[in-house]
């Protein structure tokens, strides 16, 4: 029998055609484009919001026709004023002003990217790691602790430090695994709990002779060593120090265990779905407790940068909101690492400039976590930002010629794994 000939529609240009079409559809209704999108519209909103909340507002538009400029001025100040205090001071006096808010934004960001990427491999496992606050409490307590008792050389004493960090949150982290896997104990409330306990062992730990410095009634550690702490990368004119490249090289670290290792095979297989990796083999309870070790050590080096880097002691709001704002960093960053450290970075932007913004221009810094917040609201309703800029995916022809999303439960378990807890 004779070839059929080969429909007119598959030769020449059409195919490509079809296909840059399809990829470029794919690009813009893809999660990485609804994230840039939830946060381009949260801006938005803040802007918004800034602007009928500011009484200079109110008072230009009154005579906008004569002199638009005067009100555009007041409606973009604050944003100015963020884009000064975190990326580039123009109106520095010398080059180390001008240069000094990106390496704020460097330095706010470094913890948020360790607290990030441990929840968001957890998140990747299938599990809710809300416990990176204690988490990162346990590791600054065991780094610091180290840093001021024992007195070894330089680069000794801080590869000490940065072990006893990553022992102490692996150990605050497994605990939660180990409860899941033996228990069933759901790990959301564990987490919690066990914030609180983190919080109050380390105010009652500041206030015993082991932990609290000599001298002062206040409860804050001694001073760690110069051993023990983070060399400063640009000098001591800026807080920019070595722990920022150590967050890069965690986050290599987690893209390969994820993407290249079994045992980042196992989790997302885990994540996806436990009864499936279970009849495939996978040692599921294992694969917990692991992946649970291995956040919260990634949360304890967000500990370690506190206390080795930018504060140089232990207190009691060394953690601060850092585990609480990990969550929301994971979250815009879908669950990949490189997602969350470039999450990390917007939300150290935020920090830093969030001071300059409220200095400058009286507006409050608490607009910073309504942009935060509205960010999570957007990344939590992808269909309400593809609505709002209509990029709603177009429906695909199944197999039986008829139509459908494209999102059947093979799709749903292929975007579990990629996505995490976007997903879940």
């Amino acid at each position: 029998m004779a070839p059929s000939p080969v429909p007119a529609s598959s030769q020449g240009g059409t195919i490509p055609h079809a296909a840059g079409g399809s990829l470029f559809r794919q690009i813009v209704t893809g999660n990485a484009m609804v994230s840039v999108l939830s946060v381009l519209l949260a801006i938005v909103l803040g802007g918004i919001l800034m602007a009928v909340t500011n009484p200079r507002v109110a008072e230009t538009a009154g005579y906008f026709f004569a002199r638009p400029g005067d009100m555009l001025s007041e409606v973009f100040k604050p944003y100015v004023a963020l884009v000064q205090g975190s990326l580039f001071n123009w109106a520095g006096a010398d080059t180390a002003a001008q240069l000094y808010p990106i390496t704020e934004t460097l330095t706010v960001s470094t913890p948020l990217i360790f607290a990030g990427l441990g929840v968001a491999l957890a998140f990747r496992a299938g599990l809710f790691n809300i416990g990176a606050q204690g988490q990162i409490i346990f590791g600054a307590l065991f780094g610091a602790y180290v840093g001021f008792t024992w007195h070894l050389p330089f680069l000794l004493h801080l590869v000490v430090v940065i072990i006893a960090g990553l022992v102490g949150g692996a150990l605050w982290g497994g605990l939660v695994g180990l409860l899941k896997a033996r228990t069933g104990a759901h790990e959301v409330i564990v987490t919690i709990m066990l914030n609180y306990i983190a919080n109050f062992l380390l105010l009652f730990l500041l206030t015993t002779p082991a932990f609290q410095r000599k001298g002062s009634t206040n409860p804050i550690s001694p001073f760690l060593d110069q051993t023990a702490l983070f060399p400063e990368l640009l000098g001591p004119q800026f807080r920019l120090h070595a722990g920022f490249l150590v967050a890069v090289l965690a986050t290599v670290f987690v893209w390969w265990l994820l993407n290249r290792s079994t045992l980042g095979f196992e989790f997302r297989a885990v994540g996806a779905n436990q009864s499936a990796a279970r009849t495939a083999g996978i040692n599921v309870p294992r694969a917990v407790v692991l992946v649970m070790a291995l956040a919260g050590a990634l949360a304890g080096l967000a500990g370690i940068a506190q206390v080795s880097g930018t504060e140089k002691y232990l207190s009691g709001g060394v953690a601060a909101s850092i585990g609480f704002d990990a969550i929301t960093v994971a979250l815009l960053g879908r669950s990949t690492p490189w997602g969350t450290f470039f999450a990390g970075l917007l939300f150290g932007a935020f920090r830093a400039g969030g001071v300059a913004m409220q200095a400058q221009t009286q507006t409050p810094i608490d607009i910073v976590l309504v942009i935060q917040s509205l960010i999570v609201l957007f990344i939590a309703a992808p269909p309400l930002v593809r609505a709002i800029f209509g990029l709603n995916p177009r429906k695909k022809k199944n197999a039986t010629g008829g139509h459908g999303s494209g999102t059947g439960s093979g799709a749903t378990a292929g975007g579990k794994i990629e996505s995490g807890a976007a997903t879940a």
